[in-house]
């Protein structure tokens, strides 16, 4: 286990997603975002850091920021999942980059678990941030009384803002103003703004998210990341596989849940580092047991 200090860095978009690149023959790092910040701006100040590496491309997930589809409340797993497949497929075809899947949240279950279909040739690294599968399935017993306590109407989205980093969800209100004005949509009978996610209807796929999460995790054949909050997320599973040198973990301290937005530089940091540690780049990946790249 690794612990991560304060760290130096090295040196929107279409109806469904954003993309920011260095250029053409970088990376490719797959960002899918959580249920609470469920939009590619989450990582707008990380990827702002990335890109001068890697290429990122981020998406907002169905029913959040801009994307739009026939059943925004179908957010199993399943579907998730296959609009991530869909996305890579048409902005990439039969010729994918080198990719790592990075996810945080809810949306480091969607990477899991499009790692563990094992359809994506190049897959090169996958990154979780700050979910864990124990942990994550003992709140969602809770989940329902937070969704019915959380501030639901703002007179400006400045006040939506202010709430977010008073309330604890976010520590870096640079970050919150970029990422929370695109959580938010304007009621025209309430006259305020309103949460656009309507998470109180989509809780039978919950449990879905996290089940197994574990397993596919430690189960992926590639270079994995974990970047956590604090080490008590760990459940038995991870801590096994994480002794057994199975994954790299880092405890990114003095953040809160979301680490890419409370520290965006060093979060950019911990991802370059990984990429280099691993030698991920346009020539693919250099790992015994894993794919050869093409000559």
């Amino acid at each position: 286990m690794e612990t991560s200090g304060n760290l130096t860095p090295l040196s929107e978009e279409s109806e469904e997603q954003s993309q920011q690149s260095s250029s053409p023959s970088s990376n490719s790092a797959f960002s899918n975002i959580p249920p609470r910040h469920p939009l590619q701006l989450s990582f707008a100040l990380s990827a702002s850091k990335i890109k001068e590496k890697a290429q990122v491309v981020a998406m907002d997930l169905r029913g959040h920021g801009k994307s739009v589809t026939d059943n925004d409340l179908d957010l199993s797993i399943e579907t998730l999942c296959a609009d991530v497949l869909a996305v890579l497929s048409t902005m990439y075809g039969d010729s994918p980059p080198a990719i790592v899947l990075i996810g945080h949240s809810m949306g480091g279950s969607v990477a899991v678990h499009v790692a563990a279909k094992k359809t994506l040739s190049s897959l090169a690294g996958l990154i979780v941030v700050d979910v864990v599968e124990g942990t994550a399935l003992a709140s969602l017993v809770h989940m329902r009384k937070i969704l019915s306590s959380r501030s639901k109407h703002f007179a400006t989205v400045e006040k939506a803002i202010e709430w977010s980093v008073r309330g604890g969800s976010l520590r870096n209100i640079d970050s919150a103003r970029v990422s929370i004005p695109a959580t938010l949509k304007y009621d025209e009978s309430k006259q305020c703004y309103v949460h656009r996610a309507c998470l109180e209807e989509t809780e039978q796929y919950w449990r879905g998210w996290y089940e197994g999460l574990s397993e596919k995790f430690l189960s992926s054949p590639v270079p994995k990341l974990l970047l956590l909050a604090g080490t008590d997320r760990l459940d038995r599973t991870l801590t096994i596989g994480q002794m057994q040198g199975k994954f790299q973990m880092v405890v990114v301290r003095h953040t809160g849940h979301a680490i890419q937005e409370d520290v965006p530089d060093e979060f950019a940091t911990l991802i370059l580092n990984f990429i280099s540690r691993n030698r991920i780049g346009p020539h693919g990946i250099e790992i015994p047991g894993l794919r050869k790249p093409s000559k």
